[in-house]
């Protein structure tokens, strides 16, 4: 803030300077006069003194001596004026640069003191417009703006307490934000996206740079979900609704809140939306009221099969050889069909049992996959069918062998059950910088977009009769996902219907 008392330095200068160059151009305007009516006062009193003397010694001169001695007498005025006003005019211009020179350093040395507090309020105003509001104004008891520096110190007190207060708030705020189990975003006024915590960027599988400042309609939502958003916006009321939405070939539920978000003065800023995942509160919901239906009815065809026959041998028909052993053949394979389909209830419910963990350690997946392929080859030569093996290398990853076996002889006997006679089933085995990558394709019926997401879920099939005659019971991708998952995994589906399904697992390697 040098410029303020340099500016305030050259004014008081100019305008010093000015009245005192007016002061000595007066003083030399006037000193002429001065000397002439000094010089005639001098001649009369001259005169007056050269006549006094003349009548006290009674000399006896003319009038013409007496004006030739007075002439004498009598001093040049121009020759005197003008060597005198010379001198004047040098001692007039040292006596002024001496002048304003003594007066500089003087107003120099005043003004700094004057203006060195309004300067240092100033720049502590200055900081504390740019967010440092630990600036401080100097308080001096001598100097006389000691209350303003006084009232700017105060004011930066409160403004750093305030922005303490706030900041404080503000890492409340996120770290809840943050943390919450919900999925939260807000919207501004104009459909852009301000605020999402770390839960909707994970559900979603976003990245920040990929949502921060988008429209909403932009980034890939469910379109459930923007239909729901569009509805809070064009009615401007708090809205909840259940959400049926899919996420990755996976189907989630979510309880959707939305309410407009109103600023100071009623002025509309904007919604948010808070997405609670009910998910798995739906899904032990439909478990607890559909799980005597499904089993019930999965159960109903080898119970009534095994019953209906042995009542028709106790009835008689035992005596007929023939007769007897197919039925007791029929018997037999339901009641196989039957305790598979217990062990795959009891499977699934203890992997699905809080705590199932699975013995991970490194190993390889090529002996899996041979071992897969083995265990499945003999339901493979009974449709004709064969295998195209499709590994360069063996790949290290970090699971449970025996899981993994389980998990591939599923998805190659899904295959097999799947697809029409003389096809082929492809395994092949992959990998990236991060995971081992299993991919098990086949040739069969494939699988409709709308039905993906729903393929893991108990006694979901695609094409039912088929299933259950190939004595599928429901329940296998159900376990393989649940597996995958326990290996901390991903599953993924790519389908074609009428030309077949390729089922990718990617375990991790570390």
């Amino acid at each position: 803030m040098k410029s303020m008392s340099n500016r305030l330095f050259l004014t008081f200068m100019l305008l010093l300077g000015t009245i005192l160059a007016v002061l000595m151009i007066v003083i030399g305007q006037l000193f002429p006069v001065y000397i002439k009516q000094y010089n005639e006062y001098a001649n009369t009193h001259k005169q007056a003194s050269m006549t006094q003397v003349i009548d006290e010694r009674k000399l006896q001169l003319s009038e013409e001596d007496q004006e030739a001695l007075f002439a004498s007498q009598s001093l040049d005025l121009e020759d005197s004026l003008t060597f005198v006003r010379a001198r004047l005019y040098i001692i007039l211009a040292i006596l002024f640069t001496i002048t304003l020179i003594l007066i500089g350093i003087v107003s120099r040395y005043m003004i700094r003191n004057f203006t060195a507090p309004i300067d240092n309020v100033t720049e502590t105003a200055l900081e504390l417009a740019k967010g440092n509001y630990r600036a401080r104004a100097q308080e001096n008891e001598y100097e006389r703006m000691i209350p303003l520096s006084h009232s700017i110190n105060i004011l930066a007190r409160n403004l750093q307490d305030i922005t303490t207060v706030r900041e404080v708030e503000e890492e409340r705020l996120k770290t809840l934000i943050e943390n919450m189990g919900s999925s939260l975003m807000m919207i501004g006024r104009e459909g852009n996206i301000s605020i999402v915590n770390r839960v909707f960027l994970e559900r979603f599988g976003m990245q920040i740079d990929e949502v921060q400042g988008k429209v909403f309609r932009t980034i890939g939502l469910p379109k459930s979900l923007e239909q729901f958003i569009d509805h809070v916006f064009l009615t401007e009321m708090p809205y909840r609704q259940q959400i049926k939405m899919e996420i990755k070939q996976e189907l989630y539920n979510k309880e959707v809140y939305g309410a407009p978000v109103i600023g100071d003065h009623g002025r509309w800023l904007g919604v948010v939306i808070v997405m609670h995942d009910i998910t798995e509160l739906v899904r032990l919901e439909q478990i607890r009221k559909d799980f005597v239906a499904n089993v019930s009815h999965e159960l109903r065809t080898p119970i009534t099969s095994i019953k209906g026959f042995s009542e028709t041998l106790l009835d008689g028909a035992y005596k007929d050889e023939k007769m007897l052993i197919s039925f007791l053949e029929i018997i037999y394979k339901e009641s196989n069909r039957l305790q598979m389909l217990i062990q795959d209830l009891l499977e699934l419910s203890k992997i699905e049992q809080h705590g199932f963990t699975v013995n991970i350690m490194p190993m390889g997946l090529q002996d899996v996959l041979i071992r897969g392929a083995e265990l499945t080859a003999p339901r493979l030569d009974e449709k004709n069918m064969s295998f195209q093996v499709d590994i360069d290398r063996d790949v290290q990853v970090m699971g449970d062998a025996n899981r993994i076996i389980q998990i591939v002889t599923n998805l190659i006997t899904n295959a097999i059950t799947y697809s029409p006679e003389n096809t082929t089933v492809s395994i092949r085995l992959k990998e990236n910088e991060t995971h081992g990558i299993i991919e098990i394709e086949d040739q069969g019926i494939g699988i409709e977009k709308h039905e993906i997401a729903r393929v893991f879920e108990r006694f979901y099939r695609v094409d039912r009769a088929r299933s259950r005659n190939s004595g599928g019971t429901g329940l296998g991708l159900a376990i393989v996902k649940h597996l995958v998952e326990a290996h901390h995994g991903r599953i993924q589906v790519e389908s074609e219907v009428g030309v077949g399904t390729t089922m990718i697992v990617m375990i991790p390697k570390n």
